[in-house]
């Protein structure tokens, strides 16, 4: 009895994943309060330093200064460096200085990181973390060097440094950019829409971030077989190609109607795919259709993949939920795909998730718009960019009074560490009971 009571209580797996997040969070906003950050030499008012760290660690663009003329070189550096350990995850980067260092990884460290990146199982997640680091340092260094000939075209020395920091951000689906001036400030891409090359790459880093780290072993090891990919792969693959090509037929026929065949086709798919989770944007978002926006908040909800650098409730979430309604629809009793039926606590848990999502979208939305007196759809899609760690705004963002920005950050935290993550941290080891409550039917629908 003693020995039970002075048992030490060790943190979980998910309690260890929040709260590393949180003092990533923390120490960036240390950094970034600094006057050396700042291009002026000024100290960085606390609630701003912590808007852009959060913004920064859980990878979505939302910003209340301009990254290219607020922040130093100094303090860009830091932001890619949150960015980078936001985008990996704040686990992975601990376990990778573990290897570098030569300690061994424990068993609760594995336990950790299986947790953090979705993995099917801890065995072989040592080899996974290294294939990791590898293929994510490999395809940044890549972009890094395709972006070369556009950013040195437009801006000599200082597009080495504009490509790197863009190739990391569009890989880690972060949308931070740093080509505004003090005279023309937060202006993401929007100077190149109708350049093909620097459209392609971006949205590749994008899509390839956000496709999931499983989902490149898949792949690496099978190669074009599709028939031999995992279920879960599969379903990602195909849930990314369609959320890419739907939206951005509805975008052509819908907006950008004034601009020309080529750019009006650029602007679409490139809205398409920075919605889910990335935060560029090249269109002037404000002055696309109330259905276009619409369609927008529905993207940023649902976000990337599972184990990926973007946010949301995660493409396999809304795959699930899809698919299991069309399993009601034909009375049938398992949900599944290719051959395959899902487990009913899997689809418990995307009904949860898209529930907490929802919940979270919605209040927030609902009390920045009470509080600013703004328009409520202005006001969902504020929400929607922060718990889907997107970045996208209609340019209300740096006007926010400070409750409105906690607001966001608390949804881009919640967003970012994940709903089921949280809500295991805070339960885990409670009312873990076996016993089940008398049944009784209620009818639905």
């Amino acid at each position: 009895m003693q020995e039970n009571f002075h048992r030490k209580k060790h943190l979980t797996s998910f309690q260890m994943i929040i709260l590393g997040f949180a003092g990533v969070i923390l120490l960036g906003t240390l950094l970034l309060m600094l006057p050396v950050s700042s291009a002026d030499g000024i100290v960085t008012p606390f609630d701003e330093a912590l808007f852009t760290s959060t913004s920064a660690v859980c990878v979505t663009g939302l910003v209340v200064q301009d990254t290219g003329s607020y922040w130093s070189g100094f303090g860009q550096t830091v932001i890619l460096i949150l960015i980078q350990t936001g985008g990996l995850g704040v686990v992975t980067v601990a376990v990778a200085a573990f290897m570098l260092s030569g300690r061994k990884i424990s068993l609760m460290q594995r336990s950790t990181m299986q947790s953090a990146i979705s993995a099917p199982q801890v065995g072989g997640i040592v080899r996974l973390t290294k294939f990791i680091l590898r293929g994510t340092f490999l395809v940044e260094a890549i972009g890094a060097i395709l972006l070369l000939p556009v950013f040195c075209h437009d801006f000599g020395r200082r597009g080495i440094w504009m490509s790197i920091f863009h190739s990391v951000s569009a890989f880690c689906n972060a949308g931070f950019d740093i080509l505004g001036t003090e005279g023309h400030r937060f202006v993401s891409l929007s100077g190149y829409g109708d350049n093909i090359w620097l459209n392609m790459v971006i949205m590749l880093l994008i899509i390839i971030g956000g496709i999931g780290f499983l989902t490149w072993e898949d792949v690496y090891e099978n190669k074009l077989n599709f028939r031999r990919y995992r279920m879960q792969s599969k379903v990602i693959l195909i849930t990314t190609v369609l959320l890419i090509i739907l939206p951005a037929i509805l975008f052509f026929a819908n907006d950008f109607g004034e601009f020309l065949f080529k750019k009006r086709l650029l602007y679409s798919i490139f809205q398409s795919v920075t919605t889910r989770t990335a935060g560029f944007n090249t269109a002037d978002l404000p002055l696309m259709t109330e259905a276009g926006k619409s369609v927008m908040i529905l993207l940023m909800l649902i976000g990337g993949s599972p184990s990926s650098t973007a946010g949301g409730m995660k493409t396999t979430t809304f795959a699930v939920l899809i698919l299991n309604a069309f399993a009601t629809f034909r009375s049938r009793e398992d949900a599944g795909v290719f051959g395959r039926r899902f487990d009913v606590q899997v689809i418990k848990n995307a009904a949860t998730i898209a529930m907490l999502y929802l919940m979270l979208f919605f209040g927030g939305g609902i009390i920045i718009s009470a509080y600013e007196g703004l328009p409520v759809l202005t006001c969902f899609y504020e929400a929607a960019s922060a718990i889907g760690t997107v970045g996208l705004t209609l340019g209300v963002t740096p006007d926010l009074h400070i409750i409105s920005r906690l607001i966001l950050i608390v949804l881009m935290y919640l967003g970012r560490v994940g709903g089921l993550t949280l809500i295991y941290a805070v339960f885990s080891g409670k009312n873990n009971s076996n016993a089940r409550m008398p049944m009784e039917k209620i009818t639905v629908g």
